[in-house]
């Protein structure tokens, strides 16, 4: 019974030195990578731009009703979790969206820019402006997962989509 409770005090102190540790990071974050693609822009622009059932980690996704004159839709992940995201802007060479589900513990948004390197290469920059509201998370976010990982995963699948394995960069 003594282990049992040293366990649990051991536990109990790790999550506190998390918590305090998510505490002193930022709530906000800016994260940014790159990736080229051996394709025109109105090509990769037009898979971003439509239904995203090239990505790996969605797993469902539905259009929602338009909300103060812009697109709404919902993605599902792997454990189940659905996301609402609004369309901000779109033009050829940018995309920006947003969370728009505001009881999740992070928020934020992406702005995807194509931009034409020639007439068949572009390199695709996305950028991420997150804030992540749970202390805990926030640290997981920084130190395990990288503020950089859903990005990573975002460029990769966008490769597979587009037949190319990108190298990406900061």
């Amino acid at each position: 019974m003594k282990w049992v409770f040293i366990a649990l005090g051991v536990i109990a102190f790790v999550v506190a030195v998390v918590a305090v540790a998510g505490a002193m990071l930022p709530v906000k974050h800016r994260a940014t990578r790159r990736a080229r693609f051996e394709k025109p822009a109105e090509a990769i622009d037009s898979v971003i731009s439509g239904p995203p059932d090239w990505r790996s980690d969605v797993k469902a996704f539905g259009a929602l009703q338009d909300a103060n004159g812009r697109k709404r839709w919902w993605e599902q992940d792997s454990q189940g979790q659905k996301i609402t995201y609004e369309l901000l802007e779109h033009t050829p060479t940018r995309y920006v969206t947003r969370i728009a589900d505001e009881k999740l513990p992070f928020g934020g948004t992406w702005t995807i820019e194509t931009l034409p390197v020639s007439a068949t290469t572009s390199d695709v920059r996305v950028t991420e402006d997150g804030e992540v509201y749970n202390v805990i998370f926030r640290f997981v976010s920084r130190f395990v997962m990288g503020h950089t990982a859903t990005i990573d995963a975002y460029l990769q699948n966008l490769g597979a989509k587009l037949g190319e394995k990108p190298r990406i960069e900061s």
